[in-house]
């Protein structure tokens, strides 16, 4: 009688691990931390593993393009992604997952009563920036800049990361008074409480809409396909939520 009722729960568990799969997922700079939250529920869900590989989304569109072997690219932007869907290196078009938010971060002891307030300070430093021409949160900072004309003023005083991540140790080591990064950053459980943070009003720049693709390579793993749709439900759109990305 036993052997009746452990056989099937023995065959399910033996199902599970036989269809179990690892992705290799290309993950914009910004999501570096939600990816971690996502990866431990996807596990748990699924017994699938995520490997992620870390960089600006410029510079993944270029080396997807390259042959570089990812499953799924979670983008910063969708400018990228449907880049590589119109050349004909994905699946599908892209989809929006979540949509960004730019803060401004600094270690410093600053004023943050606004955004701006800092930047009045005759004494300010560094500010850093990621690299517009390949990060989208970089290329709306510059957007915020220039729209207060504040582009030029501080043309002296920018450093530009080559991707957000490097931009957020310039700034959580202090060799930028302050820069722009991702609200997600700030508020990972990485990072949260330390240092200041003040958020950009939303208006002030196009919505950071960022976008996941299923990559060509990717197409005879099932556990990609799975990973993509578990993106857009309901556990991954929580902890989206949780990191403070606006929802599509």
């Amino acid at each position: 009688m036993t052997w009746k009722f452990l056989l099937p729960a023995a065959a399910l568990v033996w199902s599970s691990l036989v269809h179990a799969g690892t992705v290799s997922v290309a993950v914009a700079a910004s999501a570096q931390y939600v990816f971690e939250d996502l990866k431990a529920e996807f596990k748990k869900e699924t017994g699938d593993d995520l490997a992620a590989s870390i960089n600006s989304s410029g510079k993944f569109a270029a080396q997807i393009m390259n042959g570089a072997p990812y499953d799924v690219f979670l983008s910063a932007d969708m400018e990228f992604p449907a880049k590589l869907s119109q050349t004909g290196y994905t699946q599908a078009p892209p989809r929006v997952f979540a949509y960004g938010a730019l803060v401004v971060w600094s270690m410093k002891d600053l004023d943050l009563h606004t955004w701006r307030t800092p930047f009045a300070d005759v004494g300010l430093g560094k500010v850093a920036v990621a690299n517009p021409q390949t990060a989208p949160y970089g290329r709306e900072a510059m957007k915020v800049l220039a729209g207060a004309g504040l582009d030029k003023t501080l043309q002296g005083k920018l450093v530009f990361g080559e991707s957000i991540a490097q931009t957020n140790q310039y700034i959580f080591s202090g060799v930028a008074d302050l820069g722009f990064t991702a609200k997600s950053i700030v508020l990972s459980p990485e990072m949260k409480g330390k240092g200041k943070w003040v958020e950009v009003p939303r208006e002030l720049y196009s919505p950071i809409a960022q976008g996941a693709v299923l990559l060509k390579h990717g197409a005879g793993n099932e556990a990609a396909h799975r990973f993509y749709d578990f993106l857009y439900a309901g556990k991954a759109r929580a902890i989206f939520e949780r990191y403070g990305y606006l929802l599509p």
